[in-house]
Protein backbone atom coordinates (compact mmCIF):
# COMPACT_ATOMS: atom_id res chain seq x y z
CA UNK A 1 0.00 0.00 0.00
CA UNK A 2 1.53 3.25 -1.15
CA UNK A 3 1.40 6.35 1.43
CA UNK A 4 -0.48 9.08 0.07
CA UNK A 5 1.49 12.35 -0.94
CA UNK A 6 2.68 13.38 2.59
CA UNK A 7 2.12 17.23 3.51
CA UNK A 8 3.40 17.43 7.38
CA UNK A 9 4.64 14.75 10.03
CA UNK A 10 6.13 15.56 13.02
CA UNK A 11 6.20 13.85 16.95
CA UNK A 12 2.35 14.83 17.33
CA UNK A 13 0.99 14.92 13.81
CA UNK A 14 0.69 13.56 10.29
CA UNK A 15 -1.04 15.37 7.53
CA UNK A 16 -1.69 13.63 4.05
CA UNK A 17 -3.31 14.47 1.07
CA UNK A 18 -5.98 12.00 0.43
CA UNK A 19 -6.95 11.11 -3.43
CA UNK A 20 -9.87 10.22 -5.05
CA UNK A 21 -11.95 7.06 -4.64
CA UNK A 22 -9.84 6.03 -1.64
CA UNK A 23 -11.70 4.98 1.85
CA UNK A 24 -10.44 7.54 4.80
CA UNK A 25 -11.35 4.26 7.04
CA UNK A 26 -11.76 0.70 6.91
CA UNK A 27 -14.93 -0.20 5.05
CA UNK A 28 -16.75 -3.49 5.22
CA UNK A 29 -15.23 -6.54 3.84
CA UNK A 30 -11.68 -7.41 2.51
CA UNK A 31 -11.96 -5.16 -0.12
CA UNK A 32 -12.58 -2.48 2.30
CA UNK A 33 -9.29 -3.08 4.11
CA UNK A 34 -7.55 -0.25 2.14
CA UNK A 35 -7.47 2.69 3.62
CA UNK A 36 -5.74 6.36 4.45
CA UNK A 37 -5.78 5.28 7.64
CA UNK A 38 -4.25 1.73 7.25
CA UNK A 39 -1.76 3.33 4.52
CA UNK A 40 -0.39 6.20 7.08
CA UNK A 41 0.13 3.10 9.69
CA UNK A 42 2.44 1.14 7.25
CA UNK A 43 4.50 4.83 7.23
CA UNK A 44 3.71 5.77 11.24
CA UNK A 45 2.68 2.80 13.20
CA UNK A 46 0.94 5.08 16.32
CA UNK A 47 -0.96 7.13 13.93
CA UNK A 48 -4.92 7.51 15.25
CA UNK A 49 -7.86 9.42 13.28
CA UNK A 50 -9.50 12.33 13.96
CA UNK A 51 -11.75 13.00 10.91
CA UNK A 52 -12.91 11.71 7.90
CA UNK A 53 -13.47 12.48 4.08
CA UNK A 54 -15.50 10.73 1.95
CA UNK A 55 -14.47 8.02 -0.25
CA UNK A 56 -15.01 10.48 -3.51
CA UNK A 57 -13.81 13.66 -1.89
CA UNK A 58 -10.03 14.22 -1.95
CA UNK A 59 -7.66 16.53 0.28
CA UNK A 60 -6.31 16.85 3.56
CA UNK A 61 -6.38 14.67 5.99
CA UNK A 62 -4.80 15.05 9.28
CA UNK A 63 -3.47 12.55 11.90
CA UNK A 64 -3.13 12.12 15.78
CA UNK A 65 0.07 10.45 16.76
CA UNK A 66 -1.10 8.48 20.07
CA UNK A 67 -4.13 8.47 21.80
CA UNK A 68 -3.37 11.86 23.82
CA UNK A 69 -2.69 14.07 20.61
CA UNK A 70 -6.33 12.24 18.99
CA UNK A 71 -8.13 13.33 21.85
CA UNK A 72 -6.83 16.88 21.85
CA UNK A 73 -7.38 17.23 18.01
CA UNK A 74 -11.30 15.81 18.11
CA UNK A 75 -11.73 18.39 20.98
CA UNK A 76 -10.26 21.14 18.83
CA UNK A 77 -12.12 19.50 16.00
CA UNK A 78 -15.78 19.54 17.74
CA UNK A 79 -15.16 22.92 19.47
CA UNK A 80 -14.77 24.16 15.64
CA UNK A 81 -10.88 25.71 16.26
CA UNK A 82 -10.23 24.15 13.14
CA UNK A 83 -10.91 25.96 10.39
CA UNK A 84 -11.38 24.12 6.93
CA UNK A 85 -11.53 25.02 3.19
CA UNK A 86 -12.82 23.34 0.39
CA UNK A 87 -12.78 23.95 -3.55
CA UNK A 88 -15.42 22.73 -5.47
CA UNK A 89 -16.89 22.77 -8.88
CA UNK A 90 -20.66 23.00 -9.62
CA UNK A 91 -22.86 22.93 -12.10
CA UNK A 92 -24.65 26.08 -13.22
CA UNK A 93 -23.64 29.80 -12.55
CA UNK A 94 -23.90 30.63 -8.67
CA UNK A 95 -25.61 34.41 -8.40
CA UNK A 96 -23.38 36.42 -6.12
CA UNK A 97 -20.05 36.49 -4.56
CA UNK A 98 -20.56 34.80 -1.11
CA UNK A 99 -22.98 33.66 0.87
CA UNK A 100 -24.28 31.17 3.38
CA UNK A 101 -26.02 27.92 3.25
CA UNK A 102 -27.96 26.83 6.64
CA UNK A 103 -30.13 23.87 6.30
CA UNK A 104 -30.68 21.57 8.76
CA UNK A 105 -29.60 17.59 7.93
CA UNK A 106 -29.72 14.11 8.51
CA UNK A 107 -29.44 10.90 7.71
CA UNK A 108 -32.14 9.46 4.43
CA UNK A 109 -32.32 6.22 6.33
CA UNK A 110 -34.24 4.07 3.53
CA UNK A 111 -31.80 5.48 1.13
CA UNK A 112 -28.72 5.12 3.02
CA UNK A 113 -25.74 6.97 2.65
CA UNK A 114 -27.84 9.30 1.30
CA UNK A 115 -28.58 12.39 3.62
CA UNK A 116 -31.44 15.37 3.21
CA UNK A 117 -32.75 18.10 4.36
CA UNK A 118 -35.13 18.13 7.13
CA UNK A 119 -36.14 20.72 9.36
CA UNK A 120 -37.73 18.95 12.11
CA UNK A 121 -35.38 15.43 12.54
CA UNK A 122 -32.11 17.80 10.81
CA UNK A 123 -29.35 19.13 12.90
CA UNK A 124 -27.98 22.53 12.59
CA UNK A 125 -25.78 22.62 9.09
CA UNK A 126 -24.01 26.17 8.14
CA UNK A 127 -21.86 26.23 4.75
CA UNK A 128 -20.27 29.33 4.01
CA UNK A 129 -19.47 29.72 0.40
CA UNK A 130 -17.30 32.74 -2.19
CA UNK A 131 -17.26 32.32 -5.81
CA UNK A 132 -13.58 31.74 -7.52
CA UNK A 133 -14.67 31.83 -10.88
CA UNK A 134 -17.55 31.54 -13.23
CA UNK A 135 -17.18 29.29 -16.56
CA UNK A 136 -19.97 30.50 -18.49
CA UNK A 137 -19.45 28.47 -21.82
CA UNK A 138 -19.32 24.74 -19.84
CA UNK A 139 -22.22 26.00 -17.16
CA UNK A 140 -19.93 25.78 -13.78
CA UNK A 141 -18.62 27.75 -11.35
CA UNK A 142 -15.74 27.38 -9.15
CA UNK A 143 -16.36 28.03 -5.37
CA UNK A 144 -14.21 28.11 -2.02
CA UNK A 145 -16.47 26.06 0.89
CA UNK A 146 -16.01 26.86 4.31
CA UNK A 147 -18.32 24.28 6.50
CA UNK A 148 -19.23 25.86 10.00
CA UNK A 149 -20.50 21.94 11.03
CA UNK A 150 -19.05 19.12 9.83
CA UNK A 151 -22.31 16.81 8.68
CA UNK A 152 -21.68 13.59 6.83
CA UNK A 153 -22.28 14.72 3.13
CA UNK A 154 -22.61 18.26 4.16
CA UNK A 155 -20.91 20.28 1.27
CA UNK A 156 -22.66 17.60 -1.10
CA UNK A 157 -26.33 18.00 0.26
CA UNK A 158 -26.44 21.94 0.88
CA UNK A 159 -25.30 22.49 -2.85
CA UNK A 160 -27.87 20.54 -4.58
CA UNK A 161 -30.23 21.97 -2.19
CA UNK A 162 -29.74 25.12 -3.92
CA UNK A 163 -29.64 23.86 -7.51
CA UNK A 164 -25.72 23.70 -7.47
CA UNK A 165 -24.76 19.79 -7.44
CA UNK A 166 -21.21 18.91 -7.28
CA UNK A 167 -20.05 18.19 -10.59
CA UNK A 168 -19.16 14.17 -10.67
CA UNK A 169 -21.60 13.62 -7.51
CA UNK A 170 -23.08 9.87 -8.02
CA UNK A 171 -24.89 10.46 -4.92
CA UNK A 172 -26.58 13.45 -5.16
CA UNK A 173 -26.55 15.09 -8.69
CA UNK A 174 -28.45 15.04 -12.39
CA UNK A 175 -27.33 12.08 -14.45
CA UNK A 176 -25.92 14.70 -16.60
CA UNK A 177 -24.15 16.26 -14.19
CA UNK A 178 -22.48 12.89 -12.79
CA UNK A 179 -21.61 12.07 -15.63
CA UNK A 180 -19.77 14.95 -16.25
CA UNK A 181 -16.55 14.05 -14.91
CA UNK A 182 -15.04 10.30 -13.59
CA UNK A 183 -14.66 11.91 -9.85
CA UNK A 184 -16.31 13.99 -7.78
CA UNK A 185 -15.55 17.33 -8.30
CA UNK A 186 -14.37 18.51 -4.55
CA UNK A 187 -10.79 18.95 -2.80
CA UNK A 188 -10.09 19.69 0.99
CA UNK A 189 -7.55 22.41 0.17
CA UNK A 190 -6.91 24.07 3.01
CA UNK A 191 -6.28 23.01 6.79
CA UNK A 192 -5.71 26.06 9.71
CA UNK A 193 -5.09 24.99 13.16
CA UNK A 194 -2.91 25.53 16.26
CA UNK A 195 -0.21 22.39 16.68
CA UNK A 196 -1.91 20.24 19.40
CA UNK A 197 1.67 20.07 21.77
CA UNK A 198 3.81 23.50 20.68
CA UNK A 199 0.68 25.09 20.14
CA UNK A 200 1.97 26.63 16.92
CA UNK A 201 -0.15 27.91 14.02
CA UNK A 202 -0.18 25.53 11.10
CA UNK A 203 -1.54 26.29 7.55
CA UNK A 204 -1.31 23.36 5.48
CA UNK A 205 -2.69 23.48 2.17
CA UNK A 206 -2.86 21.40 -1.17
CA UNK A 207 -3.93 22.55 -4.62
CA UNK A 208 -6.73 20.80 -5.86
CA UNK A 209 -6.47 18.67 -8.63
CA UNK A 210 -8.77 19.75 -11.22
Amino acid sequence: MTLPPLIHADDAIVVVDKPAGLLAVPGRGPEGADCVIARVQTAFADALTVHRLDMATSGLMVFARGAAVQRALSIAFAERRVDKTYVAEVDGLVAGAQGEIDLPLCTDWPNRPRQRVDAELGKPSLTRWRVLARDAARGRTRLALYPVTGRSHQLRVHLMSIGHAIVGDTLYAGDPVAAASPRLLLHASRLQLQHPLSGQALDLASAPPF
